[in-house]
């Protein structure tokens, strides 16, 4: 975020929490109203038919894992997005991850600001950071936490209330670690590569940041957005959806689509430094979120990025003569994110060589 900051003439600031906005006003403050169209209104867009995918059949001897391992690999080298089923993860806990999740953001606002984070750091309770007079800013309220290694947790940002909150999260991140594993090793094996090999270059300390949403109901929907156009720096990315209320969309071929739910699945999609190992074979997805007139919305994103040591590159044998490598590699990916991000660059664009 430093580099961010240094790359601006404005001292970085917080945004007055949405949650309080959307409280106390009918309009919409110029700060969150789009320089440029939306692409269409959300309720016009057209569905993405997103695979749904069985895990448990990934990580078998069954007959059909390898139709499911071609499934795979068809779903993240078109639209970069997975919805996944039998995960593993019971519903009861999916439940209280939406529990926490909710008696959090109901907190009163000072309780919350006990969380807050600094302005130069992700870490806690805020929105978006103000760099400028001309930012654009998204409609929502998070809340970040490092989770792992556990040396890089801030526990004065992990709230004491709801009480089970942080066992909660905790035990998100060790559910998912293990479905971030069986994922990325049948990646690898839709590929024709070695099972470990994308699990070797995250590195010794994989990185694991979880972000919990709010996004309060707008007056004006088709101008604002809960989150801009981007992708992720992740490797991984792992959303637990709404059960409810629709908002992501996710643009390919130039056409921006919703994203319907799924009853208990997961919303698992490409990070730009997968898209790098696999030499571009899979696709880290331009992907944003709606806002909503009436209802509120909720979700969580769970991160597993490589340790920012790790040298992030083009697996070896995915290039030969007719397969060129297509990515410079680099280290420290997410680091150098964020500075092209304000700009609306993208970092794993300027890589390609």
């Amino acid at each position: 975020m430093a580099a961010v900051a240094s790359a601006t003439s404005t001292v970085p600031s917080l945004a007055k929490a949405v949650q309080e906005l959307a409280t106390n006003t009918s309009t919409t403050p110029e700060r969150y109203i789009l320089k440029e169209s939306t692409g269409g209104k959300a309720s016009e867009l057209p569905y993405l038919d997103i695979p749904i995918l069985d895990l448990s059949l990934l990580n078998s001897s069954s007959p059909e894992a390898e139709e499911e391992l071609k499934r795979l690999r068809l779903a993240f080298s078109s639209c970069g997005y997975i919805q996944a089923i039998n995960h593993g993860i019971d519903t009861s806990f999916i439940d209280e991850v939406h529990d926490v999740t909710r008696n959090f953001f109901s907190l009163p606002m000072e309780e919350k600001k006990k969380y807050a984070r600094d302005a130069d750091d992700i870490d806690g309770y805020g929105n978006d950071t103000v760099f400028s007079k001309n930012q654009t800013l998204d409609w929502n309220d998070r809340l970040y936490l490092n989770v792992k290694p556990e040396n890089k947790r801030k526990m004065k940002v992990w709230p004491e209330n709801p009480k089970n909150f942080r066992q909660v999260l905790v035990d998100l991140t060790d559910k998912l670690e293990k479905v971030n594993e069986i994922l990325s090793k049948a990646m690898a094996k839709s590929l024709g590569l070695e099972e470990d090999c994308f699990l070797k270059q995250y590195g010794e300390n994989i990185v694991s940041l979880t972000r919990f949403n709010l996004y309060p109901p707008c007056p004006t929907p088709d101008l604002v957005l809960s989150a801009k156009a981007h992708g992720d720096p992740s490797g991984l990315t792992y959303l637990i959806p709404d059960k409810e209320v629709e908002g992501l969309q996710v643009l390919k071929d130039d056409q921006w689509y919703k994203v319907p739910i799924v009853p208990n699945a997961i919303n698992v999609n490409i990070g730009d430094q997968l898209e790098i190992m696999c030499n571009g074979i899979f696709k880290s997805p331009i992907h944003r979120v709606a806002t909503n007139r009436e209802r509120e919305r909720m979700t969580i994103a769970v991160f597993f990025t490589p340790d920012p040591t790790s040298e992030i590159k083009p697996v070896e044998g995915l290039i030969d003569e007719k397969n060129p490598k297509l990515y410079r590699s680099i280290v420290d990916y997410t680091g150098n994110y964020f500075e092209l991000f304000q700009k609306g660059e993208r970092l794993v664009n300027a890589l390609k060589i």
